[in-house]
């Protein structure tokens, strides 16, 4: 699987077996992979950084992060939820 979907099974080693059925299936989901990866890969840079707008980058990356974990989390709950089929007549 893409490295971005490796980076969040490391993230949420509970929901590794969802998330790896999940990107199997959904472009859309490896695409988030792969961004909440480079967000994150963002963030260290900006932690490492002495330029003047390092503190204002770092709190933008931070909430992308928490918004795209929580838009993992939620489309891994989605995902998960089986639809009830009304037994035929």
């Amino acid at each position: 699987m893409a490295n971005g979907v490796g980076f969040v099974k490391s993230g949420f080693k509970d929901r590794a077996d969802a998330i790896e059925e999940l990107a199997l299936r959904s472009e859309g989901f490896r695409d988030l992979c792969v961004d909440f990866e480079i967000a994150n890969n963002e963030e260290v840079r900006w932690q490492q950084s002495t330029a003047p707008e390092r503190d204002e980058r770092l709190a933008e990356y931070r909430e992308l992060i928490d918004s795209m974990r929580t838009e993992i989390e939620q489309t891994l709950d989605r995902a998960a939820v089986v639809p009830f089929k009304q037994p035929r007549r």
